[in-house]
């Protein structure tokens, strides 16, 4: 059981290993009561194009990276607490095959995994470590889930005018409300999202609308950048932006899981 092997030297061990590949750019990982369930590779569905992404799951976070060098170094290091986490499968579509959702408060994506076999071991222990968590602190389910972003090149065109045709001058963008890819003049406005950032993000217009009937209206920040002439330039901050999506990496990986690599759950630590 886990509650027994919080300290053992096994499971220190392991989350040493993990803090040590993630190097100074990562948080520390050890803390009272943590456990390491399990660790492996995933294809995480990103803005551009898919790619390999390094998952640790602990009894009460998720945690992902960047891929620097396999088992060694790992950089763009994120955390999701798992009470905030929920997973939702998704239908196989051409090479993609094997995926769910992961759905939080601040940040939601889909993974696929090499095998369908490897897709259900995730989802179980995944599922595992939220219900026990849930239930060991009483909360309820988090109900204020960031969406889904749809990838870019699924959207070329504006999503909400249907009409602003994308190209390297009318830039892409996301709402942060509802995911959608839209143009710079359907998603010139802002509006505070508390779950996913301290500062006003970008919405489409469609959003904005429905947020400020039911929230109470905020004063709509437009983006300088957009006028008639000349270059869009993307003023999204680092805090709003999905950067790790767009950071190509260090060396040239794989676009999906090496089906000879299986992910690696203790289950000594978590039964």
């Amino acid at each position: 059981m886990v509650d027994r092997l919080v300290n053992s030297e096994a499971n220190n061990r392991r989350i040493g290993q993990v803090e040590a590949c993630f190097g100074a750019s990562g948080q520390p990982l050890s803390q009272p009561g943590r456990v390491l369930v399990g660790e492996g590779v995933l294809t995480k569905l990103c803005r551009k194009k898919p790619k390999p992404r390094q998952f640790f799951l602990f009894n009460d976070v998720l945690v992902y990276g960047n891929i620097v060098i396999n088992k060694k170094k790992y950089n763009k290091q994120h955390l999701l607490p798992l009470e905030d986490v929920r997973l939702k499968p998704v239908e196989d579509d051409g090479n993609l095959k094997n995926g769910w959702q992961i759905i939080s408060t601040t940040k939601s994506f889909t993974v696929y995994a090499a095998t369908a076999t490897e897709k259900s071991e995730w989802m179980a222990h995944i599922n595992k470590c939220i219900s026990d968590l849930l239930a060991k602190s009483g909360k309820t389910p988090a109900t204020n889930l960031s969406p889904v972003w749809i990838p870019d090149a699924e959207a070329p065109i504006c999503m909400s005018c249907q009409k602003t045709k994308f190209t390297p001058i009318n830039r892409r963008h996301h709402c942060r409300k509802c995911g959608n890819v839209v143009c710079g003049g359907c998603s010139a406005k802002k509006y505070l999202l508390p779950s996913q950032s301290n500062k006003a993000v970008r919405v489409c217009d469609a959003c904005y609308d429905q947020l400020s009937a039911t929230r109470g209206r905020l004063e709509p920040t437009r983006d300088p950048s957009y006028g008639t002439t000349g270059p869009a330039v993307d003023q999204d901050s680092y805090s709003e932006s999905d950067e790790d999506d767009d950071e190509e990496e260090e060396h040239a990986g794989n676009s999906h899981p090496d089906e000879n690599e299986h992910p690696t759950f203790y289950e000594e630590n978590y039964s």
